[in-house]
């Protein structure tokens, strides 16, 4: 799954959380005039607003992420099925250059079948490339030009460099926890237990006193060991794949990686081999409704496209370019991206892409990251700023959402500790901690991160764009920002901690609401 975009409570020490401290599963879709949660109000707009009203138009959205599983009990009716095409016959029947694309196509497969599952990160990659150029270059030497770019290979080695140890030590400091955590189960005798279980017991290891205190904080050692495993292994992945130089997967694709204007590579596995955040994100924007199964998406008729361009790691901005125009090249209105990074190798090939949406009337959700910073002054990609500049100054995508994650709490914690914010490059929040969707396998589960937070937005996006289909996607897009509710409260900045106005963590000052949007919709 996206590296960033899936926040992990258990990286932060958050070992146990009490029932009762947990919402209701559907609570993004109260309202909280109703029901006291910061939901979008769905059920009251079914129920009020779109009650004796037919949608006039399917809407399809491509879910640009790691992979939908497409035979879900609650998804296999909102598929995506490419009508040009004759299942498993190896031809491409509508001769669009993707050959038995029935639910969508996988950027990041070979032609052979395989797919890349773990990736490096961009910053890994940008350090073998520059590395490759100015090893052992004399600064003195270089042209203007090269100048430049040592100074920046120098700041991107010192990161790299910082990233690479700091896993390896967290990667030996986990590894050294669970050896501890044995070890105490060897002294005590028993395999599971809970800290009022524990005799006064001093076992040898010298992170034994350690573990005794992080057990005071969970109800077992079994449950202290899944925690302490499931960082171990994301530390692990960390050394193994995300800041390895030596792990490359990119021949199994088989494309021209240098030109990045390729279009046709790849292969029809649109589910892939890990398709859990994809699927989640799907289930957010148009799981079944009404079935009496699972959970209900926000939109109730739309079909989801998958199309897979995001490995266990940081996606490729040729991928994400080939992604988005094949969205649109196939019939999508709106576009999920619910992954980001904080590097970019070809900037320009996703700008021209957003463009190509742009221009054919197609809307992009992104999700804001998941690093508790301010993007005002730390640039996240993709992006709605263009790199190339107009001649009046900086130009701007605007069918190009950013989106916030809210809390199910109120007050000064409205706000997901973990999500980025800022008042020019943050259009709106939505929901997006303890979001319960679907996973793969008929399974459902809760997930946080901004990637919870974009599909609500995109499916609100949908649910007008079905009702009100000559709605052009910016006005969606104002739509939903204007008919956003504003938290006139102050709320707890993520980075810094400090409180400030909701008008100071994004453009609107509020949190999608489907309601308000129907609303405001109708008077157009």
């Amino acid at each position: 799954m996206p590296r960033v975009l899936l926040f992990l409570p258990w990286l932060l020490g958050a070992l146990s959380v009490a029932a009762q401290d947990q919402p209701p599963r559907d609570w993004f879709h109260l309202d909280f005039r109703d029901n006291g949660f910061y939901g979008v109000s769905s059920y009251k707009a079914y129920q009020q607003l779109l009650k004796n009203k037919k949608p006039q138009k399917t809407v399809i959205v491509a879910v640009l992420d790691s992979g939908v599983d497409f035979d879900h009990e609650d998804l296999k009716d909102v598929m995506w099925t490419n009508p040009g095409e004759i299942p498993g016959n190896g031809k491409d029947d509508d001769h669009n250059g993707y050959v038995d694309d029935i639910h969508g196509w996988n950027f990041i497969g070979g032609k052979d079948g395989r797919n890349v599952d773990h990736e490096q990160l961009e910053l890994t990659r940008l350090y073998l490339h520059y590395s490759g150029k100015f090893k052992n270059a004399d600064p003195a030497h270089l042209s203007r030009r090269d100048k430049k770019e040592y100074e920046r290979y120098q700041a991107i080695r010192k990161e790299f460099e910082k990233a690479r140890a700091d896993a390896e030590a967290n990667q030996k400091r986990f590894e050294d926890l669970l050896d501890a955590l044995t070890e105490l189960q060897k002294a005590f005798g028993k395999d599971d237990f809970s800290y009022k279980d524990l005799p006064p017991i001093h076992p040898k290891h010298p992170m034994a006193s350690v573990v005794i205190d992080m057990l005071k904080n969970a109800p077992s050692v079994s449950a202290l060991r899944g925690r302490l495993e499931r960082a171990y292994d994301y530390y692990s992945k960390n050394v193994n794949y995300y800041y390895n130089p030596d792990y490359q997967v990119r021949a199994i694709v088989g494309d021209d990686y240098a030109n990045s204007y390729e279009r046709y590579y790849g292969n029809n596995d649109a589910k892939g081999p890990d398709p859990s955040h994809g699927t989640h994100v799907a289930g957010i924007i148009a799981a079944k409704r009404n079935n009496g199964i699972g959970m209900d998406g926000i939109a109730d008729h739309v079909r989801i496209m998958s199309v897979r361009v995001v490995p266990d790691g940081d996606e490729r901005d040729k991928d994400v370019a080939n992604g988005i125009i094949y969205a649109v090249d196939n019939g999508a209105r709106i576009i999920n991206m619910s992954f980001g990074k904080p590097y970019a190798w070809d900037k320009d090939v996703v700008d021209k892409a957003v463009r190509y949406a742009e221009k054919h009337g197609v809307l992009i959700v992104h999700a804001a990251m998941n690093d508790s910073k301010n993007i005002d002054e730390q640039v996240v990609y993709p992006n709605d700023r263009y790199r190339r500049r107009g001649l009046f100054g900086p130009r701007y995508a605007r069918n190009f959402m950013n989106v916030g994650a809210l809390s199910w709490k109120k007050g000064e914690d409205a706000i997901a500790t973990f999500s980025n914010y800022g008042k020019k490059n943050v259009d709106v929040f939505a929901p997006g901690v303890a979001i319960y969707s679907t996973t793969p396998n008929d399974t459902y589960a809760s997930y946080n991160g901004t990637s919870m937070a974009t599909p609500v937005t995109a499916g609100i996006a949908a649910v007008l764009m079905e009702y009100f289909p000559r709605l052009s996607a910016k006005q969606v897009k104002q739509i939903i920002m204007d008919s956003a509710v504003p938290l006139h409260h102050q709320v707890r900045k993520t980075d810094t901690h400090e409180l400030a106005p909701m008008t100071e963590l994004c453009r609107t000052g509020g949190v999608v609401n489907l309601y308000r949007a129907i609303q405001l919709a109708e008077k157009y």
